[in-house]
């Protein structure tokens, strides 16, 4: 596939995955009670209100080009964990509801891919299509997921990592916030993030492949 045909099946696959995590952490909270996200018109599902030029459009182009995978970020949903009616707990389920919302939308694409594959006496423009987009989606899902779940402020794992903490180490997590995107970045300079995502994510895709009954 040459580089355009690349872009075409992954943009909506990538677009949906961190316009929907983002959301799904703004629904979370105004369940929780801070409606910061829905007075600021961030809880649409139009991918015009959460697209970051550099997180949304450069970086995944680039990454698909150059390594042959999608991955990015959206502008982050603004929640006041303070507007909570209990900020420590509900922390947690605003923070998961990124990653959950990622699960879904891979077990979707899953069954997006399955309807491809059970179109072969369809010319290839719609079978193709849906099983090339089915992978790309489950598969940058899965590494949103997983990425989002480490266990370093400000991702999600950090944050539901301090809800779940007692107040001391939730503190200290807090202090480590600043400079955890620069440990994340770290990690994968150095070649030290596959060895700690693709375990899982080897088999989050076999557990998914074997059960909807699809070669990924």
């Amino acid at each position: 596939m040459n580089t355009i045909q690349i872009i075409a099946i992954w943009a909506i696959p990538v677009l949906f995955a961190i316009t929907l995590h983002e959301v799904a952490h703004g629904w979370a909270a105004r369940h929780y009670g801070d409606h910061t996200a829905a007075l600021m018109g961030r809880l649409s599902l139009n991918p015009l209100r959460h697209i970051d030029l550099v997180g949304t459009i450069l970086v995944p182009a680039l990454l698909l080009v150059l390594a042959g995978f999608g991955f990015g970020w959206a502008k982050p949903v603004p929640v006041n964990f303070g507007q909570l009616r209990n900020p420590k707990r509900d922390m947690v389920w605003v923070a998961a509801a990124g990653p959950a919302a990622n699960l879904v939308m891979a077990l979707a694409w899953a069954i997006v891919m399955k309807i491809g594959l059970s179109l072969p006496g369809l010319s290839e423009w719609v079978a193709t299509p849906l099983i090339l987009a089915g992978q790309a989606g489950i598969a940058i899902n899965l590494v949103l997921l997983l990425l989002n779940l480490l266990p370093v402020p400000p991702l999600d794992g950090g944050r539901i990592l301090a809800g779940l903490a007692p107040q001391r180490f939730s503190g200290m997590l807090a202090r480590i916030e600043p400079m955890g995107m620069f440990i994340v970045f770290g990690l994968l300079a150095v070649g030290a993030m596959k060895y700690i995502l693709f375990p899982p994510l080897r088999l989050l895709t076999t557990v998914i492949g074997k059960f909807f009954g699809i070669p990924i």
